[in-house]
């Protein structure tokens, strides 16, 4: 698999670990972890990036103007986002597809709804074939949620 460098924006520590975690056993190891857009932004000012995995909530910049600003600004508005957040009304999710979230995972998550959600992202951009699930997809039972 060609090397993917994902940055991951969550405020909370444990929910950032628990991503950076599940993103390790599914083999993405070139991973950059950030506390919050603003953050975010700085790292995508000087650094390439394949996806961005953002919180919705965060202080000093939201996951969703994160997007938007994103969005807004050449050499990023191409860069996927995958938004993992608690929102989970209807509302929400379409205040975040037209706001340019490429796609959108409720909390509680799993690590297979997390490697689902990756490639739907890559193939869509057709910059991937099929990634497959380089772990014991049994093993998602023993995983934290």
């Amino acid at each position: 698999m060609a090397e993917i460098k994902i940055l991951v924006a969550d405020d909370f520590g444990i929910e950032r670990r628990l991503i950076v975690n599940f993103l390790a056993k599914l083999c993405f190891t070139d991973v950059i972890e950030v506390g919050d857009g603003a953050e975010a932004l700085r790292v995508l000012s000087k650094t390439k990036v394949d996806l961005v995995i953002s919180d919705w909530r965060m202080p000093k910049m939201s996951g969703l103007d994160l997007v938007t600003t994103m969005r807004r600004t050449e050499g990023l508005k191409q860069i996927p986002v995958l938004m993992i957040t608690a929102e989970h009304h209807y509302g929400k999710v379409v205040e975040a597809v037209e706001a340019g979230v490429t796609n959108y995972i409720v909390k509680p998550f799993t690590i297979v709804t997390l490697a689902a959600k990756i490639q739907e992202i890559f193939q869509k951009l057709d910059r991937l074939p099929d990634l497959g699930l380089s772990f014991n997809e049994n093993q998602e039972e023993a995983d934290p949620k």
